[in-house]
């Protein structure tokens, strides 16, 4: 099987193919010719230069990819060609299955103002908006006056947060209409977008589903995703603080719903917003595997990557809505290469040492190792760390764990962003919503400047603890602290200063 795809979840996806005794085979861009998908996989074929429009976009490359190889199918992981119809189609005209819905489920699903069409008869609450792409800003700025300030611009042919504006007032619809236009053609290769209502203060909540070629679908519970910079995710966990069983059951029928108003096979995702009135409204159908997959997978136990292969290869779904049972509490965390005290601006640079937590509870997919250099070109996401627990408590104290043991150098990571964020009241309580992150810059902004004297100090400490800082952590400031100690620690959990 050729995967299509890169970094952390090429890897994974390789990791599936060996576990049920299938060659996995891998593509690469000249940045990517040393990537640990590349050393992991039986075969491995250079589609191009760096830039994705000349390789991981490239239909026709991964195509010729496939037939030198001779793959039986194509993965197509998440993001880059993962939601476009067109290589669906491409795909299935040159005779390889692609691991995932039809074209036309995905034409339809896959486009946002599509499913928010084909939603007008099934009864599922949607987002107050336009359903279909806006053709120019004279319309833009008619429906918003419809729709009411303030809006989000929406890319109509993707997600993980590309080709998003939040659009105050009138003013801003100009600028903001050109720039998600143009960063939706970059990100999925089509500029169009349409606007929502923007809704204040709600959850993310997402259901995962499954759907094989026999007509059987099943939803495997919920995502909280609220926890967003940027309108990325950043942190997730399963299931939702805030669901009970019956709006969980409410909210996976609404989804079992939109998917067979699609004609929908394969995983995917419905995602929803959430009101403090606990009433839940579509926001749109993500037709791949989600980044976040992995906690649903510790909770349910079920493998989502084989269950995609089983039902590509016309399996039946070997469950049933009733086999479907929630064990526990499982946490994500998205590992990238970024600098928090510099806005999360990217660190692409050399790894020079790596130490992956372990133990009780702890799981890290990764596409990394130490002395690959972290490319410039492509989304800096590293790995993702995993924690599963028989409670909420238990899944974040481990996180706590996990991070402290997690060691990255030679480039910045957000890995004390997280050792903060997981201390935090507020999250802890499981008071979210997709401003929670923001809120949480405001609550964590640096205090006035202190004395002379005072500076000083600090200034010195951070100077003589530079070596640690390294990889977004300052050795624990115990009374018993010696050097022999902290130069033999694997990590620890103690942000730089600016995250104490």
């Amino acid at each position: 099987m050729l995967i299509a795809n890169r970094g952390e979840i090429a890897v994974r996806i390789i990791r599936a193919c060996r576990d049920m005794g299938i060659s996995p085979v891998a593509v690469y861009s000249e940045a990517d010719r040393a990537s640990q998908h590349v050393r992991l996989a039986d075969e491995a074929y250079l589609l191009g230069p760096a830039p994705s429009s000349e390789s991981y976009l490239a239909i026709s490359r991964i195509l010729e990819a496939a037939a030198r190889c001779r793959a039986d199918a194509i993965h197509p992981g998440y993001g880059f060609l993962s939601e476009n119809p067109r290589f669906a189609a491409a795909c299935a005209d040159a005779g390889v299955p692609l691991i995932g819905p039809s074209a036309e489920s995905m034409r339809v699903m896959g486009s946002k103002t599509g499913a928010r069409s084909v939603l007008l008869k099934s009864e599922v609450p949607v987002v107050p908006g336009t359903y279909r792409a806006l053709t120019s800003l004279e319309e833009a700025l008619n429906e918003a006056g419809r729709i009411g300030y303030p809006v989000m611009l929406k890319a109509a042919a993707g997600g993980g947060g590309k080709g998003m504006r939040l659009v105050p007032d009138e003013s801003h619809m100009p600028a903001d209409f050109t720039a998600a236009g143009s960063e939706a053609q970059n990100a999925f290769g089509d500029p169009a977008v349409y606007l929502e209502k923007y809704m204040a203060r709600p959850r993310h909540v997402e259901i995962q589903i499954l759907a094989d070629k026999h007509g059987n679908a099943v939803y495997l519970g919920e995502r909280e995703c609220s926890l967003q910079r940027r309108h990325q995710k950043v942190v997730e966990e399963c299931p939702s603080p805030v669901l009970d069983q019956d709006l969980r059951t409410r909210m996976g029928e609404a989804a079992l719903r939109v998917i067979r108003a699609a004609h929908y096979e394969n995983a995917g995702t419905v995602e929803f917003l959430l009101d403090d009135e606990r009433e839940f409204y579509f926001l749109e159908m993500n037709t791949r595997l989600q980044v976040e997959h992995p906690v649903t997978e510790m909770v349910t136990g079920i493998d989502l990557v084989q269950q995609q292969l089983r039902i590509a290869a016309g399996e039946p779904l070997n469950m049933c809505q009733q086999d479907v049972t929630l064990r526990g509490w499982a946490l994500e965390c998205r590992i990238y290469a970024e600098d928090p005290e510099r806005n999360f601006f990217p660190s692409p640079g050399v790894i020079r040492e790596l130490i992956e937590p372990q133990g009780p509870g702890v799981r890290v997919d990764s596409g990394i190792y130490r002395g690959w250099e972290v490319p410039i070109h492509y989304d800096p996401l590293l790995a993702k760390l995993v924690t599963f627990g028989a409670d909420r408590a238990q899944a974040i104290a481990r996180m706590r764990r996990a991070i402290g043991e997690y060691r990255i150098l030679g480039i910045h990571s957000n890995l004390a962003f997280f050792g903060a964020v997981l201390s935090d009241p507020e999250f802890i309580a499981g008071r979210l919503s997709t401003h929670f992150i923001d809120e949480f810059m405001k609550r964590r902004q640096a205090p006035e400047a202190a004395p002379a004297a005072l500076d000083a100090a600090r200034i010195a400490a951070a100077l003589a603890y530079a070596g640690a800082a390294a990889n977004g952590s300052s050795p624990a400031r115990r009374a018993d602290n010696n050097a022999w100690k902290l130069s033999g620690r694997a990590g620890n959990a103690r942000p730089r200063l600016g995250w104490k």
